[in-house]
C-alpha cells in the first residue's frame, strides 16, 4: 500500500493539481481584494455610498444591530449584500478564467495551423548524386 501511495504521489498530475490549487487559492484572494477594495467601493459610491457587505434583512425580531457581524450574533439574517459581493467576486473570477482559457485555446490553434517544417536541403554531394541518377535515368 505504501508503494502504491508513492506511485500516486510521484505522478505528474498530482503535483500539477497541487500547484493549481495553491495558485488558485492565492488568485482567489487577489480577486476578493479587487472586489472588496476596488470595485465594490466604486459601485457603492455610484449608488450613494452603500456598503453592500452590511446589507441584510433580520429574520427575527431579536436582531437590532446595524452591522452584519453583530446581527449574526443576535440571530438569523438574510445577508443579501454579502451574497451580492460574493456573486461579483465569482463573476470576475469566471471572466478572468474564461479569458485565460480563450488565450490558451488561441495559442493552441495557432500552433496547430503552423505548416510542418520543410525538410532541410540535402548536402551538396547527395544533391549531385541525385542529379547524376536523374540524368542516367533520362538516357535509358
Amino acid at each position: 500500500m505504501l508503494k502504491e501511495f508513492q506511485e500516486f504521489i510521484a505522478k505528474g498530475n498530482v503535483m500539477d493539481l497541487a500547484v493549481g490549487v495553491i495558485i488558485g487559492g492565492a488568485f482567489g484572494l487577489i480577486v476578493k481584494s479587487l472586489t472588496d477594495d476596488v470595485i465594490m467601493p466604486v459601485v457603492g459610491a455610484i449608488f450613494g455610498g452603500f456598503d453592500f457587505s452590511n446589507y441584510f434583512l433580520p429574520l427575527s425580531s431579536a436582531v437590532t444591530a446595524n452591522t452584519l457581524e453583530a446581527a449574526r450574533e443576535q440571530g438569523a439574517v438574510f445577508a443579501y449584500g454579502n451574497f451580492f459581493t460574493v456573486l461579483v467576486n465569482f463573476l470576475i473570477l469566471a471572466w478572468i478564467i474564461f479569458l485565460m482559457v480563450k488565450g490558451v485555446n488561441t495559442i493552441r490553434r495557432q500552433l496547430e495551423k503552423e505548416p510542418p517544417a520543410t525538410p532541410a536541403a540535402p548536402p551538396a554531394d547527395v544533391q549531385l548524386l541525385t542529379e547524376i541518377r536523374d540524368l542516367l535515368a533520362k538516357k535509358k
